[in-house]
């Protein structure tokens, strides 16, 4: 955000957003309020407001409008800071919280210093589209796994358990006959559910061969085309972490701070970053730490964690190895270089 200076010396705009409507506060250059009202939140609104109006600073927090806000105002000739919804909600957490004041709050931080809004870069249009596949796809996982254990528990009270196999196979399997005719619906959903995810695959996979910063994170052993993919369209820009460690922070991948005085408690991760990306992140993390899985340094990493031992030591190392996975992609990106699997590992793995 180095287009941004920290004092705007113009008009500042407060954009509270929500679905149809959105509260405008505008501070002039002493701020002082000199404007409240309300527009629709729709193209064509934004554009008969702001499109005349003289070149002002609009802040906005992150959210579903914020990437089509953003491109608009911008179009338009306004300075837009796009703000870090959680953070400004640490700021502003109020005991009276409502539309008008939230739109002041934004102007006013805004005018003050926006990196205290750790204001964010809007997607463009084309990543947005390509992360959409991904967003569908993991949705469709979700449901497809929501049926599949719905389907497993209904037949438990009738005595009857189904055979395992992958939830790809799923559908295939026999149905009880006390259960046939109720669940079969649920299993051609399932059938369905699965030749969509199906379809996306082959979309993902495309994708891969669009990015090909994609293809040397699948240098990783348990990096696949899906999470190389969705790294890359969510990170976008490697160069703004400067530090590479920099990126587990961004996902949310380590843990939260709250140290007073000589107090400092351990806190859980944070989890302020893409949920779809760190899951996937996890997940790889899990294939990564599997007994069958190749012998790498981040194996050797996750494996010693887990046999510390301790209540929740095998998550903690799971977890411990997708914040590192997190950091050896990025650094992967920027240099481009080849994948050592055991570069920095001692020479006797750990018993796993």
């Amino acid at each position: 955000m180095e287009k941004v200076s920290k004092i705007f010396e113009g008009k500042t705009i407060g954009l509270d957003v929500s679905d149809r409507s959105s509260v405008v506060c505008v501070l002039d250059e002493d701020g002082e309020v000199i404007e409240e009202s309300t527009i629709r939140t729709t193209p064509s609104s934004i554009r008969s407001r702001f499109g005349s109006r003289e070149r002002m600073r609009v802040v906005l927090e992150t959210g579903v409008h914020a990437n089509w806000l953003h491109d608009e105002l911008e179009s338009l000739g306004h300075d837009v800071v796009v703000a870090n919804a959680r953070r400004v909600r640490a700021i502003c957490e109020a005991d009276h919280k409502n539309d008008r004041s939230d739109a002041e709050q934004l102007a006013r931080l805004g005018r003050a210093d926006v990196r205290l809004l750790s204001p964010v870069d809007p997607r463009s249009v084309e990543t947005r589209k390509d992360l959409e596949v991904m967003r569908a796809r993991s949705l469709l996982v979700e449901v497809r796994t929501r049926l599949v254990n719905h389907v497993r528990g209904a037949v438990k009270p009738m005595g009857t358990q189904l055979p395992k196999c992958s939830t790809e196979c799923f559908h295939r399997l026999e149905l009880p006959t006390e259960l046939g005719a109720e669940l079969k619906p649920m299993m051609e959903m399932i059938r369905s559910t699965s030749a969509a995810i199906e379809a996306y695959d082959e979309q993902i996979t495309a994708l891969a061969a669009k990015y090909p910063q994609a293809g040397v994170l699948r240098q990783v052993k348990g990096v696949g085309p899906v999470t190389s993919v969705c790294y890359v369209l969510t990170i976008g820009d490697p160069g703004r972490f400067k530090d590479s460690r920099q990126v587990a922070a961004y996902l949310g991948l380590t843990p939260g701070q709250r140290q007073s005085g000589d107090s400092d408690p351990k806190q859980r991760i944070t989890k302020s970053g893409d949920p779809m990306l760190r899951t996937l992140l996890v997940q790889s993390a899990q294939y990564i730490l599997r007994r069958s899985s190749p012998d790498t340094a981040l194996k050797h990493f996750g494996t010693r964690l887990a046999q510390r031992g301790g209540k929740g030591s095998k998550p903690r190392a799971v977890v411990a190895t997708a914040r590192k996975l997190s950091v050896l992609l990025l650094a992967l990106w920027k240099s481009g270089e080849l994948y050592e699997p055991l570069r920095g590992s001692s020479k006797t793995p750990p018993k796993s």
